[in-house]
């Protein structure tokens, strides 16, 4: 395949003793004219041959049935009002709805957002929205192209008419909710300094400082509440209690799992001086409320698998020296965050990766367990004193199921949003399998299968992973892995080392020195697919994202024999320079920091885009971004792409499907997210013998 010419620089730096060749740098500029016609360049050649496949209209039309079928969000209370996004399958954007009760909701309530109508090629879309304690007031933020930037805007929820901030504020953040004080005209927000809010900005973020600003005061008012300037990595997430008493801040550096917490009283519009009831960056620390005045936390200190805690807030702000107490003990399941629902607290384990959800008083007398069949748990949203909980979870063929739970009783009910959907999924069988890593360490994964079709040899499969930063992956739904399966191929979900399923220890198995682990790992499950007959090398591909595309950027680095195809979407591939975009640098927490010696000696040696090596014969190849992914700058694709398409000494293609005015994948325009899903998989199937449904 001839493929578009790539303008090499002499880029040469010395880092610790290496001599690191970077040629394509200049792409690393998404603005640049050169780098805009290099883009243009590959997007003809990958749509011209994708086009040409075999099979391209219908996983076209197939995707279009799965992803743009009418939709249902997930329903969340917001002090005194239901709302819950719905899509009829012929809107970019999902559209919102109230009631003041679910079952008015359930009947269809009124529109209240309408995020198709922000832009003409339908890439706005919500990011985030909060009420004012009193209901009076609810803060919404938008998203443009996907970025993570928010831009803040405001509406009266009882007549859905927009509400001008009579200050003038133009108010942009990113990450984390709004938080409202007492006074309900008050909120903190993170604030970035000078930083360009825009899409395709990929200098290094600004370290944040926490911000008040009331409603209807110039900007140039906000009160400043949490900065630390001589810590530029410290980030900060502040929670309001269920009863708006207390703002509780949890505080991290980056993505790093050991966190420090202050507290402070809210009255009004003022907060009371900071009572730092966890002044030392050491232990895992999750909020779930403050009942009265006890602050309920997650923690993993001295519990790898997680432990709810308690402290009195009161007595800490006496000054006496409260006890952390224990109010449900670490266990054999991994524990993964927990709500306060009127007088019930509910835990959200995982066993051997599924949900175990259970409700305990407040003291930690167990009550029982909610019986739910789920792949993973999407929400869980409660308020002390209310005795109501809403549950969102998901399965392999379900996006999402939502339930109303009487938590003093456990009764429960499912939420009905849709008459039908017009999707029917395969029955599907999912089995649990564990393969041998390289250091003995057993590694699970589920495998997916139509269920009625035989399972006599070897058949084309999906291997999907992410292990990193601590989250927990599930059995849970995918369109891809849907689409797939509806054609007969079998679907590998694996539960890597450096994820959240198994606690504490299984996760920084993972991380820094440990990384190659994870990729150790996910090739022993391709290997024991192979060795166990599921499939062959030749049938074998493999898709990931974000951290999950460095995972399948190792793979077909370092293993490029074993699968046949590989699509890493906006994968993390240059892990040299990674901490100098955007907010990089918050991966230090799982990836080291390559400033530094002894982690750069690591990086380097699994960092794929410098493990390609020249006339190494490499799987068919998929490379995925959006040009305005302001978390992953698409600077590490396209020198992936560059890299491998010069060093390729086979006849597989590889190739880069770029997206325009789209992200990470927040907030894509469904038709955008059917086609990207449908070029994805006529990619994969082509190079592994499946055949599209007819």
């Amino acid at each position: 395949m001839e493929y578009p010419t790539t303008r090499r620089d002499d880029v040469v730096e010395t880092l610790h003793g290496h001599r690191i060749a970077d040629p394509y740098r200049w792409l690393e500029d998404p603005d640049s004219p050169e780098t805009q016609a290099w883009v243009s360049a590959q997007n003809a050649l990958t749509h011209a041959h994708l086009r040409d496949l075999p099979g391209h209209e219908r996983w076209s039309a197939l995707m279009r049935e799965i992803v743009l079928r009418p939709v249902v969000g997930v329903p969340v209370h917001e002090h005194g009002w239901y709302l819950v996004s719905r899509n009829d399958g012929t809107r970019p954007q999902n559209t919102w709805y109230v009631a003041r009760t679910l079952e008015e909701l359930e009947a269809g309530g009124r529109v209240l957002l309408d995020p198709s109508s922000w832009s003409a090629d339908g890439t706005a879309s919500l990011a985030g929205l909060s009420t004012t304690g009193d209901g009076g007031l609810l803060a919404y933020t938008v998203s443009e192209g996907g970025s993570d930037w928010q831009h803040v805007r405001f509406l009266d929820p009882e007549t859905g008419a927009d509400v001008e901030d009579e200050g003038g504020a133009e108010i942009v953040t990113k990450f984390g909710a709004l938080v409202w004080l007492p006074d309900h005209r008050t909120f903190l927000y993170r604030r970035y300094g000078d930083a360009r809010a825009e899409g395709t900005a990929t200098t290094a973020l600004p370290r944040p400082v926490l911000m008040a600003h009331t409603f209807g005061t110039p900007k140039k008012e906000d009160r400043v509440v949490l900065d630390v300037p001589e810590d530029p990595r410290l980030d900060m997430w502040p929670e309001a209690s269920s009863d708006g008493r207390w703002i509780v801040v949890p505080m991290n550096h980056g993505a790093d799992d050991a966190f420090a917490v202050r507290v402070h009283r809210a009255s009004g519009s003022t907060l009371d001086e900071p009572l730092d009831v966890l002044p030392e960056f050491r232990d895992h620390v999750e909020v779930v409320d403050v009942v009265g005045d006890v602050l309920y936390v997650v923690t993993d200190a001295d519990a790898p698998r997680g432990r709810v805690a308690r402290l009195d807030l009161a007595a800490f702000e006496r000054g006496e020296d409260p006890a952390w107490e224990t109010v449900v003990p670490e266990g054999e399941d991994a524990l993964q965050g927990a709500v306060v629902a009127g007088d019930v607290l509910l835990t959200h384990h995982l066993r051997d990766a599924s949900p175990v959800l259970t409700r305990y008083d407040l003291d930690g007398h167990r009550l029982g367990a909610l019986d739910l069949d789920a792949g993973s748990v999407l929400s869980l949203q409660g308020e002390a004193g209310r005795d109501e909980l809403l549950v969102s979870v998901n399965s392999v063929t379900a996006p999402v199921q939502s339930f109303v739970v009487t938590p003093s009783t456990g009764a429960m009910r499912e939420l009905s949003f849709l008459d039908g959907d017009g999707w029917t999924p395969p029955q599907v069988t999912v089995t649990r399998h564990r393969a041998a890593s390289a250091d003995g360490t057993r590694v699970p994964y589920w495998l997916l299968r139509r269920a009625d079709l035989p399972v006599d040899g070897p058949v084309p499969t999906l291997m999907y992973g992410y292990g990193g930063f601590n989250i927990p992956i599930g059995a849970s739904f995918s369109a891809m892995n849907a689409g797939w399966l509806t054609a007969g191929g079998a679907v590998a979900i694996a539960n890597l080392r450096g994820g959240g399923e198994f606690g504490t220890e299984w996760y920084e198995q993972g991380t820094r020195s440990h990384k190659q682990n994870v990729f150790d790992d996910f090739a022993a499950v391709g290997q024991h697919l192979v060795t166990t007959g599921v499939t062959t090398p030749d049938h074998l591909a493999a898709y990931g994202g974000s951290n999950g595309g460095l995972l399948v950027g190792a793979l077909l680095t370092q293993h490029p024999e074993l699968v046949a195809a590989a699509v890493p979407m906006v994968g993390v591939l240059d892990l040299l320079r990674f901490h100098r975009f955007t907010i990089g640098a918050a991966w230090i927490s799982d990836y080291g920091d390559p400033d530094v010696a002894e982690d750069f000696e690591v990086a380097l040696a699994y960092s794929p885009l410098h493990r390609i090596r020249e006339g190494e014969r490499y799987p068919a190849t998929l490379v995925v971004t959006g040009d305005h992914d302001d978390r992953v700058v698409p600077a590490h694709s396209h020198k992936f792409t560059a890299t491998l398409q010069r060093a390729q000494g086979g006849d597989a293609p590889i190739l880069t499907r770029i997206e325009t005015s789209t992200g990470h994948g927040a907030g894509k325009p469904r038709a955008v997210a059917a086609q990207e899903a449908a070029d994805m998989l006529t990619f994969l199937a082509h190079h592994t013998g499946l055949t599209p449904p007819e």
